[in-house]
């Protein structure tokens, strides 16, 4: 198991955008066979700040997600049109 954590940064007035974008990038997400799970997070009080937590099958299961033309068109060329990406760690699980 890969566990994904990333933070984005929606710019002024594009919150509604970004969310929009997420929404489209988790329907196709959660169709691939090695994610396991695909979450997008607002934050409670900074309608801003977004926070995904993405779980995959292994390395190559998130490697074949960042090669997906979702992925691709949703995160690689549209986010950063009207987002930051703040924050991005990888984990395993303890066991």
């Amino acid at each position: 198991m890969v566990v994904l954590a990333v933070t984005w940064m929606a710019k002024v007035g594009h919150e509604n955008e970004v969310a929009g974008i997420f929404s489209k990038l988790t329907e196709a997400s959660r169709q691939e066979p090695g994610c396991a799970m695909y979450i997008v997070h607002r934050h409670k009080t900074d309608p801003r700040r977004f926070f995904i937590y993405e779980q995959y099958k292994d390395d190559a299961a998130l490697e074949a997600h960042r090669a997906a033309p979702h992925f691709l068109q949703f995160a690689r060329k549209e986010l950063p049109k009207v987002a930051d990406r703040v924050e991005g760690n990888l984990f395993e699980p303890l066991g």
